[in-house]
């Protein structure tokens, strides 16, 4: 036995007393053991050799790899067991060192390098190889499967169970490696090797038919307070949300659907930035997922409480407010413990894997060149770059509609330009929004002036676009000949 973490070791360690188990250890293991009062002997003692270079080297030695590897019904196996005075080792308990944790604490080179397991994951390896006759416990994720088959069968092993300890073994080990190679990889371009644990069968895929999985940790990112189990199209918008939602630090409340935003406003208060984010699409809003970047109060769950939905993200919630969602026993209510999300993409296609880095450039004042005569107002430019946001985090091609720091509508997913503008004219319309003074945002440059002569029609007036069009000079033009004013950014924000 030789385990990092001795966190639920102790009724292990007193099962397989009872049982009349000979147990090895090493180290802090061995300590522990004693501190149980359970006789336990110095793998040293087998060995007769000490553990080496500041514990480098403690487990790597013949007569224990030998013990493990032994095959039992190996005649000349057992010859050279029995001469060389090798103990068959029958169940080896292992919890690595935490190498990929010392590495997310921001720890020091030589303290990460510390961490590379050397003797551990040999004994994983060795012992899941002979699983025929050896049972492996590779970490303490293990340790209660271990539990029931000392407490259930006296110890007795069956080879499915063995052969199930051994899989999870190699595992852990691949993960372990894979880690290793990241952190000593960095950020190559070239490099995509990855092993990520399942952590959840989902009820199924996007569909009833289709199966689905989640692969990761979720729990490092959110906390589940209430609700149903969370979905294979739950976890798709609630990704696209925690992705929206880290671009404000104002206070900001969101209502997504299929991965679009339909409702957006950044107001100082938060019931306010609510009703008003409501506001924007109030029919798309029902069954969506919903987020803010502030804790919601009382006030502000009595109003989202009026409406169904599936999903709410918060960082913290009163206790008046929970109370108030938890009135609804299938609504999921989550804690969300970090935005930071990885800055890699990974989609599955064809017969391989499009890797690309994460769409996370902004623009803002700075960032806009000026294209026409007329120059957007201090708040029109405060819009343009809240516009400009929504339309990065919207399927293409897209066009956002914003006033006041408020999504008055969007067009989203539409095979050209033009018609998605035109849908997001209907929709504003629909829902009783004045366009007047309203801005534009485009995810890609306009082929043709024909967008900003309609948006100049309904009353807009101020529009963010990408540029790069051999046709640009006509939207200028246009839009000089309107007195409107248009920005170009110079990144476009295309999203399939």
């Amino acid at each position: 036995i030789s385990v990092y973490h001795k966190e639920n070791l102790k009724d292990i360690i007193l099962e397989l007393n009872r049982l009349g188990v000979e147990i090895y250890s090493t180290g802090g293991t061995k300590s522990f053991i004693k501190g149980l009062n359970v006789n336990v002997q110095a793998v040293e003692d087998i060995t007769s050799y000490p553990s080496i270079l500041g514990g480098r080297v403690k487990t790597l030695h013949p007569k224990i790899f030998g013990g493990i590897l032994a095959r039992r019904d190996n005649e000349k196996d057992n010859i050279q067991v029995k001469k060389y005075e090798i103990p068959h080792i029958d169940l080896v308990i292992v919890d690595l060192y935490p190498f990929q944790e010392t590495v997310t604490s921001g720890a020091e080179e030589q303290d990460i390098i510390e961490k590379i397991d050397i003797g551990g994951i040999s004994l994983i390896r060795a012992a899941a190889k002979n699983f025929k006759d050896v049972v492996i416990v590779p970490s303490k994720a293990e340790y209660a499967d271990l539990l029931e088959i000392l407490k259930t069968k006296n110890g007795e092993s069956s080879l499915e169970d063995r052969k199930s300890f051994a899989k999870a073994a190699f595992e852990i080990s691949s993960s372990y490696d894979t880690a290793i190679y990241s952190y000593f990889s960095g950020d190559e371009p070239d490099t995509f090797k990855t092993t990520i644990n399942p952590q959840r069968k989902l009820r199924y895929g996007e569909n009833p038919h289709q199966a689905g999985y989640f692969y990761g940790n979720f729990n490092e990112l959110f906390e589940q307070l209430h609700g149903k189990e969370i979905s294979y199209n739950n976890l798709l918008d609630i990704e696209a949300a925690v992705g929206l939602i880290s671009e404000f630090t104002e206070t900001t409340f969101a209502v997504l659907k299929h991965n679009n935003a339909c409702g957006l406003a950044v107001r100082e208060k938060l019931v306010d930035a609510w009703n008003d984010a409501l506001a924007g699409d109030p029919v798309s809003a029902f069954g969506g997922v919903l987020i803010t970047n502030k804790e919601i109060d009382k006030e502000t769950a009595e109003e989202i409480n009026k409406i169904f939905y599936e999903v709410i993200i918060a960082p913290s919630y009163s206790n008046d407010a929970l109370n108030i969602l938890k009135g609804k026993k299938n609504r999921i209510i989550l804690i969300l413990k970090d935005t930071e999300l990885p800055k890699k993409q990974f989609r599955s296609l064809l017969n391989g894997v499009l890797v690309q880095d994460k769409d996370l450039h902004s623009e803002f004042k700075k960032d806009m060149d000026l294209a026409t005569k007329q120059a957007p107002s201090d708040i029109q430019y405060n819009d343009l770059a809240f516009a400009n946001i929504l339309v990065k985090h919207s399927k293409s091609n897209s066009i956002v509609l914003a006033k006041n720091m408020q999504l008055i509508a969007s067009g989203v997913g539409q095979t050209s330009r033009i018609d998605a503008l035109k849908h997001a004219i209907e929709k504003a319309k629909s829902f009783k929004f004045d366009l007047q003074d309203a801005v534009m945002a485009s995810d890609a440059f306009f082929p043709f002036a024909d967008s900003v002569e309609i948006a100049n029609k309904e009353g807009i007036n101020a529009v963010i676009q990408p540029g790069g069009s051999i046709r640009d000079k006509d939207s200028i033009n246009y839009c000089d000949e309107n007195n409107m004013a248009m920005v170009f950014t110079g990144i476009r924000h295309f999203k399939h």
